[in-house]
Formats: structure tokens, C-alpha cells, sequence
């Protein structure tokens, strides 16, 4: 058995600490509130913000962890070098989690250091260095916090009014205590997948099969498996993300996000753990994204991927901020074949926050995107 410390416990964190204690591990949830969905099934749980070194490094010492899980960006990242220099195997290594926790780290590796194609892009630490990067960059053009989550503070610039209101809601989105921004190219795209990329500490690089995803705000509503992407372009893709994760190194599963347009592969951003769109694996397959994961950290064989066809899954979203509220409608949802629900736990609403996932499987792609997006609709979050 080993002791497993997840930073950030949010429902990724949950569903992996369930993958986990199947396989008999022991599990310390971190998050910075109580009753975070992890911490509901996890052995024990601390609460603690995650970007205090001090406070991390008091409760590294407290539990003594063999493996230090990150689940979320806001981390103080530096700490992890220091844990992974005494020994704890930090997933997938400390250097790794530091460059893709911080959107202007990783690019520079892919772009400058591996050469990987990527949308035109540039930095701005104020206003004025952010109407200067949107004009050199051209308009309309994509405006990201280099450090946030789920699409916050992520805006889309037609031209310069826009971009000047683009740098407060970057600024009012960003985690950490640095205000940066990257501006990126837009680039008009046919479709976007995750590649979910597995290194395992030994044996080959492997891959689930590529995931589509819609997004709105900057944030995942509905993904389905198998994305159809031609052959080529897939190939690409996974050449693109073997040599990007082997850059990186370390164990375990990386979500590599892809833009593809009729005839090019571009790189977009990568999570060195299981990926939101990456729900969708939890019916889709024998092995989830967090199985997966679970297995790569612990050097656990993984013979097969053995998928069940076509699936989808789509969001299940708050409406306002509430601490007092019900799930309600269940019995409908899951009325239907073939449909499962995921109701993570947290303790608190907020507008369009994620409350859940419905999921389904059907004899095609669109067939299950509409039976799962119906049986999301049939989910209610009620207000007391």
C-alpha cells in the first residue's frame, strides 16, 4: 500500500481516489475548503491553501505521503521540488507540474524547445503590453490567465475595445500572484480532442482514443469517444504528445488538447493528470482516465484498453451561488438505457459551476451526445 497525498479535491480528485482505493491505497485529500467531493471518500483529509509553502510543507510532514498527486493549478509549485528532493514521488515529476501549471512554461517547451506547431502567440504583464500583443498578433485573438482552470478569465478579442475589457477578466480569473497573460492566434479550427497520453514507468507510451469536446466560455460542457479524426491527423497528434510528455517524463496520464483543421495538428495545451473531458472515459471503457492514472503512478500493468462504443457525457451546471440547494430528478434521468450519473459531492453552487456529469453510451456518436445532454437536462439543481 501507498499513501497518496491529492492536492486539490475537486470531482477529478474524487473519482480518482476511488480508482485508488480500489487498489487497497491510502489517500489524503488537500483542498483549501471542507467537504470537497475527494475528501467524502478519501481516508483522511486537510484543509489548507495549497499556494502557502509553509502550510504544504507542514502537512507533507505531518503525513509523510509516498506520492504527491497535484489535481489543480493552484499550487506553489517550487514546494514540489523540495518534497520530490526528499524522496516522494511527485506525479508526474515536480519540473513537469511546475512548466504545465503555467500556460507561458509549457508553451515555451513545445513551441521554442520541441518545435511543435502552436498557434502564434504572445505575453503581457499589463494593459498596455496586452493592446500591444493583440495588435501584433492580429484580431480577433484568444486572451488566457497563464495560470487558471476551467476556462477562467479566458476571453475572445474582436478588436481593441474588447481586448482592453479582456485584460479584467483575466485578471479577475487569474490563480497565483503574478499577472501575466498569454494572447494567442485564433485559429479557426474543425474540430478539438484530447489526447489522453499515458507513460508508464515501464512499457510504451500509450493512448485512449481521441476524445471530442465542445466548450463554451473557455470551459467543457459535453465530450464523446471515439472523435473521428483521419488517420493522419491522429498520427500527428500522438507523435505530438509522446514527444512533448516524454519531454516532460515521470508516470502517469496527461491530457493533451489538440486543434485540428482540415490538413494541420496544432498544439494547445496540456494537463499533466486526468482531463474534464476525460469523464466521458468513466462509461466508455473497462479502464477510466483515473484507472488509468492510478495504474501509471503505481507501475501497474495495463495489458488492454477494451472500449464499449460510441459515448458521450455533458455537464449537469449551476444556475446561481447557493450553500442550500437539492439534487433533484434522478429518477427520470436514469429512467433511460445505457445512461449513468455522476453527482460530485461539492458543498457550494455558483453560476454554471460543474454539480455533475451525465453519461451515456449508443450505437453512434450522435445519438449518444443527445442522450446524454437529455439526460443532464433532466437533472435539476433546486434552491432552498
Amino acid at each position: 500500500m501507498k499513501k497518496i497525498m491529492l492536492l486539490g479535491s475537486g470531482e477529478l480528485g474524487k473519482e480518482f481516489t476511488i480508482s485508488a482505493k480500489r487498489l487497497g491505497q491510502y489517500v489524503i485529500a488537500v483542498d483549501n475548503y471542507k467537504g470537497a467531493p475527494a475528501m467524502q471518500v478519501a481516508d483522511t483529509c486537510e484543509v489548507v491553501d495549497m499556494l502557502d509553502g509553509k502550510a504544504l510543507s507542514k502537512i507533507v510532514k505531518k503525513h509523510k505521503p509516498d506520492i504527491i498527486v497535484p489535481e489543480i493549478e493552484a499550487i506553489r509549485t517550487e514546494m514540489l521540488k523540495k518534497f520530490e528532493d526528499k524522496g516522494i514521488f511527485v506525479v508526474p515529476t515536480a519540473e513537469a507540474t511546475h512548466l504545465t501549471m503555467n500556460r507561458d512554461a509549457i508553451r515555451d517547451v513545445a513551441f521554442t524547445e520541441l518545435g511543435l506547431r502552436t498557434a502564434r502567440f504572445a505575453y503581457a504583464e499589463s494593459k498596455k503590453e496586452l493592446l500591444f500583443a493583440c495588435t501584433e498578433i492580429g484580431f480577433p485573438c484568444v486572451i488566457k490567465p497563464v495560470m487558471s482552470s476551467s476556462g477562467k478569465g479566458q476571453s475572445v478579442a474582436k478588436d481593441i475595445d474588447e481586448a482592453k475589457r479582456s485584460w479584467k477578466v483575466a485578471c479577475e480569473g487569474m490563480r497565483g500572484d503574478h499577472k501575466k497573460v498569454i494572447v494567442e492566434e485564433f485559429i479557426h479550427f474543425d474540430s478539438e480532442i484530447t489526447l489522453l497520453t499515458i507513460k508508464q514507468k515501464q512499457g510504451d507510451t500509450l493512448f485512449v482514443a481521441p476524445i471530442g469536446h465542445r466548450q463554451e466560455s473557455g470551459d467543457y460542457r459535453e465530450s464523446w469517444i471515439p472523435a473521428l479524426v483521419p488517420p493522419s491527423l491522429l498520427q500527428e497528434a500522438q507523435a505530438m504528445a509522446k514527444k512533448i510528455t516524454g519531454r516532460l517524463g515521470g508516470a502517469g496520464i496527461f491530457g493533451v488538447e489538440f486543434f485540428l483543421t482540415k490538413d494541420k495538428v496544432y498544439f494547445s495545451e496540456l494537463s499533466p493528470r486526468p482531463h474534464d473531458t476525460g469523464m466521458v472515459t468513466l462509461i466508455s471503457q473497462d479502464l477510466s482516465e483515473f484507472d488509468l492514472h492510478v495504474r501509471a503512478i503505481l507501475g501497474l500493468p495495463i495489458p488492454e484498453i477494451n472500449y464499449r462504443g460510441p459515448a458521450a457525457s455533458a455537464v449537469i451546471l449551476a444556475g446561481q451561488e447557493s450553500k442550500k440547494f437539492q439534487v433533484t430528478g434522478l429518477e427520470n434521468a436514469l429512467a433511460s438505457k445505457n445512461t449513468e450519473i455522476r453527482i460530485f459531492g461539492k458543498p457550494k453552487t455558483r453560476k454554471n459551476r460543474r454539480m455533475g456529469v451525465a453519461l451515456a453510451t449508443a450505437e453512434d456518436l450522435e445519438k449518444a451526445r443527445k442522450l446524454a445532454t437529455e439526460t443532464a437536462g433532466k437533472v435539476e439543481i433546486r434552491y432552498l
